[in-house]
């Protein structure tokens, strides 16, 4: 095993298969990161969404993807620019790895908070290495989805945040209060058909205790972005607060309470979740 993963990895309380491949994925994430800083991709991007949170902020649940938000609208941006820089970087720390690229073609806006028909995404599967598999199982791949949102809406600011490991680098960011505007933008227009997604109800009471500012106006560019308001009139703090109530009245909280379980440690902390708690949540929410 690499001394970095090595490092990396004692920083984790393993005790079960699933916490080891936990671990393994959110190092493997810093790793493809690193990569991307290399290759100068936070010149042109900044991360987002909820493993920005996750590995920038505190967010205390695991996560999955990455996600990155160009700093203005390129048509011609192509990941595929990153993907020799991307497979070097992991395989350097001593994971066989490929970079599988996807181009979507969603013919919906309003699918998801952040996939659009301007996302481009692209998938990392790794195979970890002889001396891990006692962790992890034989076989086992660990499929990391990247995603870039090629057309962002405006009225967002970034941040570099620095890492130590592997390697001292940095991450261009959004800012908090940016951020929390983008989740937001997923707990209320996110489609749910057949299925909550708790990490979103999950990390709306994180950033109510930890960092409650939320930039309304950017809230509203992704919500004209995607459809989900055309009025004429600016969306106001009160208008704000009408469509969140609807949203939380209309919550599963069951759901997502499931859905969310397998990302966090100590899955007692959601045994307080109901439309009465979201509610009270929501109060603490400041609006900028």
């Amino acid at each position: 095993m690499h001394e970095a993963v090595r490092q990396m990895l004692a920083k984790y309380e393993c005790d079960r298969v699933e916490d080891y491949a936990q671990a393994l994925r959110e190092i493997l994430q810093d790793i493809a990161l690193l990569g991307l800083w290399r290759a100068k991709f936070f010149d042109k991007a900044a991360f987002y969404g909820g493993t920005a949170l996750r590995i920038l902020y505190g967010l205390d649940r695991f996560s999955e993807d990455l996600d990155f938000s160009l700093l203005e609208p390129m048509a011609d941006f192509s990941l595929e620019r990153y993907s020799a820089a991307l497979e070097k970087e992991v395989s350097a720390f001593g994971f066989t790895v490929k970079v599988d690229l996807r181009n979507k073609a969603v013919t919906s806006a309003v699918q998801s908070a952040f996939l659009k028909a301007d996302t481009a995404n692209e998938l990392l599967v790794i195979q970890p290495g002889e001396d891990i598999v006692r962790q992890i199982p034989a076989g086992k791949q660990i499929r990391i989805k990247i995603e870039v949102d090629t057309k962002p809406p405006p009225g967002f600011a970034t941040e570099n945040k620095y890492q130590l490991l592997p390697v001292p680098f940095s991450v261009r960011s959004y800012i908090l209060p940016d951020l929390f505007a983008g989740k937001m933008h997923a707990v209320l227009c996110r489609k749910w058909k057949n299925r909550v997604k708790g990490r979103d109800w999950y990390d709306l009471v994180w950033y109510c205790a930890h960092h409650p500012a939320m930039n309304l106006a950017h809230l509203e560019q992704r919500m004209r972005q995607s459809g989900d308001w055309s009025n004429e009139e600016a969306l106001d703090r009160n208008e704000f607060k009408k469509i969140l109530a609807a949203r939380i009245s209309d919550l599963n909280v069951k759901q997502a309470r499931d859905e969310v379980a397998p990302f966090v440690k100590d899955p007692r902390a959601l045994e307080i979740w109901s439309r009465e708690f979201f509610t009270a949540v929501a109060e603490r929410i400041e609006v900028r």
